[in-house]
Parts: C-alpha cells; sequence; structure tokens
C-alpha cells in the first residue's frame, strides 16, 4: 500500500499542499480484506465492507471506483459533487446484492472520508467531512485527538440514550451492529461537516478495525511521534493495531494539509475550531453487523 505521498491542489488563489499516508491490512484472523481505501488529492476515504453479508470486498471497492470516477484529481469539487458520488456509490453496492433460494444477499459497506472542496465564492474552501456507518474521522491539533464523525451503531445510540457507558460498549454484544450502511436502503443519508480549510490541519480516517484495539490517547501518542514505518504514520498506526490482536481488517489514511501559505509554529500548534453546517441527523431504526 502507499507511504507518504504529497499532492498540490490548485485553489483560486496559491494553492494547498497536502501530505497523506494510507495502509490497509488483512489483520491477524480474517481471510478477506473487506476494507478500501482511496487517497488521491483532493479526496481521501476509508470504506469497511460488511461482515457477514455478501460480497463486503466488492461494496467496498466500488466505493473507491465511483469516486474515481466522479471527482477529478488536483482539483477541488463542490460539496454537491461529493454528495453526487456518495449517492451514486450506494447505487453501485446496491447493484452488487444477490437474490439467491434463501433471499436477498444484501451487499454492504461503512465510508467515512474528507474531502477539500470549494463551496463557492461566498463560502471559499473547507474540507468537508462525511461518514456513514462506524469508520470515522478525527482531528489532531498536535496536542489532542478530537472524534469529528458520530457512529451509526446500535451502541453509540444506546450511550447517547444514556443507557451504557463507552466503556460498556466495547464489551455488548451488539457492539458490532451498524444502524447505517450504503447498500442497506434506496437512499442513503450520510452525515456531513464542513471544516473551514486554513493553515496546517491533519485528519485520521480508520475503520474500526483501528479504534477496537486501540483507545483515542494510545492513537494520539502514535500521532505525536516520528513516523520511521515505509507507510508513514498510517503504517504505524496499522502496525500498533496489529500488535494489539488484528481481529479486523484495518485500513488508516492520515491527511495533512498547508493552506493559505501559514508558517507552522513548529512549538506551539494552533486550536482550530469546527464549524458543523449540518446537524448530526437521527438514526434510522434497525442494525446491520460491520
Amino acid at each position: 500500500m502507499p507511504g507518504d505521498a504529497e499532492g498540490v491542489v490548485a485553489l483560486t488563489r496559491g494553492s494547498a499542499l497536502i501530505a497523506h499516508s494510507a495502509r490497509t491490512d488483512l489483520g491477524l484472523v480474517r481471510s478477506v480484506n473487506e476494507d478500501a481505501v482511496f487517497a488521491e488529492a483532493p479526496v481521501y476515504l476509508v470504506a469497511d465492507g460488511m461482515g457477514g453479508h455478501a460480497r463486503g470486498d466488492a461494496a467496498s471497492q466500488a466505493v473507491v471506483d465511483t469516486f474515481r470516477r466522479h471527482i477529478e484529481p488536483g482539483t477541488p469539487p463542490s460539496p454537491e459533487q461529493v454528495l453526487d458520488a456518495i449517492h451514486s456509490s450506494n447505487d453501485a453496492v446496491r447493484a452488487l446484492s444477490d437474490d439467491g433460494d434463501e433471499g436477498t444477499a444484501v451487499a454492504g459497506t461503512t465510508l467515512a472520508g474528507v474531502a477539500l472542496v470549494d463551496a463557492g465564492d461566498a463560502g471559499g474552501f473547507h474540507w468537508m467531512a462525511f461518514n456513514i456507518g462506524d469508520s470515522r474521522i478525527y482531528s489532531w491539533d498536535g496536542r489532542s485527538l478530537e472524534q469529528l464523525s458520530v457512529d451509526h451503531s446500535a451502541v453509540q445510540e444506546l450511550i447517547d440514550a444514556g443507557l451504557i457507558s463507552a466503556h460498556d460498549a466495547e464489551r455488548h454484544p451488539e457492539r458490532n451492529v451498524i444502524t447505517r450502511a450504503l447498500g442497506a436502503d434506496d437512499l442513503v443519508e450520510p452525515d456531513v461537516w464542513l471544516v473551514p480549510a486554513a493553515g496546517r490541519q491533519v485528519f485520521l480516517i480508520c475503520s474500526d478495525g483501528l479504534t477496537k484495539e486501540l483507545a483515542d490517547d494510545r492513537i494520539a501518542a502514535i500521532l505525536a511521534g516520528d513516523a520511521a514505518h515505509p507507510a508513514g504514520m498510517a503504517g504505524e498506526l496499522v502496525d500498533a493495531a496489529l500488535a494489539h490482536g488484528g481481529r479486523d481488517n484495518v485500513s488508516v489514511v492520515v491527511v495533512e494539509s498547508s493552506i493559505g501559505g501559514e508558517a507552522d509554529d513548529g512549538e506551539a500548534t494552533r486550536d482550530r475550531g469546527v464549524e458543523a453546517v449540518e446537524e448530526t441527523r437521527p438514526r434510522e431504526e434497525g442494525g446491520r453487523d460491520a
């Protein structure tokens, strides 16, 4: 898988220098890697095919193929173009479902990612974060790791309702049940946030194969260190998940952008706010195994 790489995205004024590392791994238990990653400026994503369903590996790859067709490399798309790629991905995954003697085998996958988008003259350039399922998007400011996405999962709903704690969720019998996925329904409703693009910003995108093995503080400690791995920081994180058990496929994309010509202050890292332009919507009823 690719290691550290850089891409330049032309903006109306100046350009964005975006470095990334990406890696996906089978893990130590699974026989098929149902994860897929896409890391080509200006779009970065992870898709985790749904285990126990038909063609989870094909479902995640269908997402990658769809985004590759819809988004022009090196040019910021509009938010509407990204949404169109998401809805087209849902159609592509739906097309993989098969009717058999035992009913319909539903193909499905999660999707989490970020894209540098052009929101128009009034909005300017933003990082658009999008999520369906329980793969995650984090921001990293050099000191703290913040989860931007909200898991679409049965245990997250129980946490939100105050019925269980986050610690209890790690051992809950429904911890692998997700409540939203590409391919599950004719229409898909992603959660979307816009983060103003300015200065130095770092995003981590990952499948649950990482977060089920490593706590957030452990992930933050790795991000704060040096990446000696040939696959960059993504490689460091995947190897740490494998060392902790590697019970699932593990996929990680780490994205670092520099926009607007701000110099990195080296010792002091700035705090960055997140502007949520769409509230997280209520999760659908029912659940599916991820």
